[in-house]
């Protein structure tokens, strides 16, 4: 590919060619982005097949799938303008944020519009996800299709093509592959929002696992991070999910891409990809837990909800968010698979894996509205409410799905868990089948046990407390939502209460230890050590600090109002160790719980 950058004057109101060019039989987008020339915008060009007078409007992105935000992309347009097929200007309205309106759409041949990136335009409200917009920088770039893309009203499943330019020294990370001439194919709009590129100075390596080819790109601000040693970091996790799958993977191809710099912004699932925002740091083997952990999860979507996902994803409203009730399928169970799969390939000992259901019942019962429904979540994710409560999607929607599994273990005697049944759906249904978006439960239940439906009723539809200490019970797992020690350990202090917003973590209040250090309750906590924090992490990494001396100095990294992070030193005090919501293997357990919980633990 070459660099070919035009003026914005240039770009919009180009002369008209000699001799009209043939329409394309693709909806044939062109995206340049010079990052020398000041603004941090992308330039885009559309040339379209004949429009009817049903394409009258462009329509641009209102949200995308697995943001569950508001994003209106609409927002972020600048010179809109509308062609014939000879270069000859026609006119264009914005009719609402996402849409502008042809005056002449059966005349139209050609869009052309400059869109700002996400990350440095500032925006009063709903602000788009780090991982989830675009960013324009010197020395790198990054493209999430509804950031820069709209389609003609009605053409949302009309294949394309995509032409990127950019420096020619560029990397270009994604799984989609380009052909002779350059342009990268997608068969809908659908399935290029599906689809990110990391553009820039990166680094890259390449793996097998099973029948796929997994490709890693990495972009670091500093190049701490480089692509082929994190892959040899993640190949156990791999070949962890590899054996949780049955062997073979449901993808031919995977693409992990990497932005390692000063931000923390969390990760992104895609069918065939994720793309992950990360504070770039030394590769110790701690970060690259960390890397690890957040990767297990983002890699599982190949499952849920590539494979398996109901009707309201198979056809996205770009139009309008549109909630799911099944979205506790979607990140809770994948939540579940991530940590169970690394438990079960021995990649992480049990008492780790139980501190993580320590933490998912913890912020259930400490952080979240108890009586909110998952399904209930699912519907209301777009709305302000439901986004106060949507952290709880990956924990208690993941210590839901460890219940399920067990239930399920129980009814069959050991012989069919969570994970079996997710792969029978994932063959039923696949990639282009949709399960019923309001008969799921049911058809669920009729693959499985009548008891199951009890199950969906009463902890997913509804919001009853799970069954911890009778389920866990069963395989010799103590379950104690109080548990006092007489023991002495060190904290940040009390009071000391977290926020969940997205994927980063706030104080929401804030110990005499703590403002002493200078916090403040709404900053947000990005580092432990040194260590990047974001929602997945935090708990874990807080539970740790009790095993150093009280009196001890503990660096933090805070960041206030969006400023850049600074750090920070707090005093640890001494409290006594008052545990709750304990999991711990059961000494007494007897032969036949022993039994179940080997069943469980090794049930591939």
């Amino acid at each position: 590919m070459k660099t070919s950058f035009l003026g914005l004057a240039a770009l919009l109101l180009a002369a008209a060619p000699a001799v009209a060019a043939p329409a394309p039989k693709e909806l044939t987008y062109t995206v340049s982005m010079d990052p020398a020339a000041g603004p941090h915008q992308f330039r885009v060009r559309l040339e379209t097949p004949k429009l009817g007078k049903e394409q009258a409007v462009y329509q641009f992105a209102a949200t995308a799938p697995g943001t569950y935000q508001v994003m209106d992309m609409g927002r972020y347009v600048r010179q809109f303008a509308a062609f014939d097929a000879n270069g000859k200007p026609l006119g264009s309205k914005q009719i609402s944020p996402n849409q502008w309106e042809l005056a002449q759409p059966t005349k139209t041949r050609e869009i052309r519009y400059t869109i700002a990136e996400t990350w440095a335009t500032p925006v009063p409200e709903h602000n788009i996800y780090r991982m989830c917009g675009s960013s324009l920088e010197p020395d790198h770039a990054l493209v999430n299709g509804q950031t820069v893309l709209g389609y003609p009203q009605g053409w949302q499943a009309k294949p394309l093509r995509l032409k990127l330019n950019y420096p020619s020294a560029w990397t270009v990370g994604t799984v989609l592959v380009p052909d002779a001439d350059g342009y990268f194919h997608a068969k809908s709009y659908d399935q290029a929002v599906d689809s990110p590129i990391l553009l820039g100075n990166l680094t890259n390596a390449k793996t097998k696992v099973g029948n796929a080819d997994v490709a890693l790109y990495c972009y670091s601000a500093t190049g701490l991070v480089q692509a082929t040693p994190l892959l040899a970091d993640m190949q156990k996790m791999l070949g962890a999910a590899q054996a949780f799958l049955g062997g073979d993977l449901p993808v031919k191809r995977y693409a992990f891409l990497y932005l390692f710099s000063d931000k923390v912004a969390g990760a992104w699932e895609h069918s065939y990809s994720s793309e992950y925002i990360l504070r770039e740091g030394a590769l110790t083997p701690e970060f690259a837990q960390n890397v690890v952990d957040i990767a297990a999860h983002e890699f599982f979507h190949i499952v849920t909800p590539l494979n398996i996902h109901s009707e309201i994803i198979e056809h996205f409203n770009f139009v309008k968010p549109t909630g799911s009730q099944h979205l506790w399928l979607y990140e809770g169970v994948t939540e579940w698979a991530s940590h169970m799969m690394q438990l079960r390939g021995g990649l992480v000992p049990l008492d780790d894996y139980l501190s993580v259901l320590h933490n998912e019942e913890r912020y259930d019962r400490t952080r979240s509205d108890t009586t909110y429904s998952l399904s209930k979540l699912g519907l209301n994710s777009f709305s302000d409410e439901g986004q106060r409560q949507y952290g709880n999607i990956y924990q208690r929607g993941a210590l839901t799905a460890s219940a399920l599994d067990l239930r399920l273990l129980e009814l069959s005697h050991g012989t069919r868990g969570l994970r079996d049944v997710l792969l029978q759906l994932a063959k039923k249904y696949g990639p282009d089948s949709p399960i019923s978006e309001q008969n799921f439960f049911r058809d669920f239940t009729a693959l499985t046990y009548p008891e199951i439906g009890d199950f969906f009723r009463r902890y997913v539809q509804g919001a009853e407390p799970l069954p911890l200490k009778e389920y866990f019970g069963r395989i010799g797992i103590r379950y104690d939502a109080v548990l006092h020690t007489g023991h002495q350990l060190a904290t940040l202090g009390a009071p000391v209460a977290f926020q969940v917003r997205g994927d980063d973590v706030y104080f929401r209040q804030v110990s005499p230890a703590l403002q002493a250090a200078g916090v403040a309750a709404g900053d947000q906590l990005t580092a432990i050590d040194g260590a990047f924090v974001d929602r997945r992490n935090y708990a874990g990494m807080l539970d740790k600090i009790s095993a150093r001396p009280a009196g001890a100095d503990l660096a933090l990294s805070t960041s206030r109002a969006g400023a850049p992070a600074k750090d920070v030193r707090v005093k640890l005090t001494a409290a006594e160790d008052i545990q709750r919501y304990h999991f711990a293997p059961d000494p007494a357990a007897t032969p036949d719980q022993l039994a179940a919980r080997a069943t469980w633990l090794k049930n591939l």
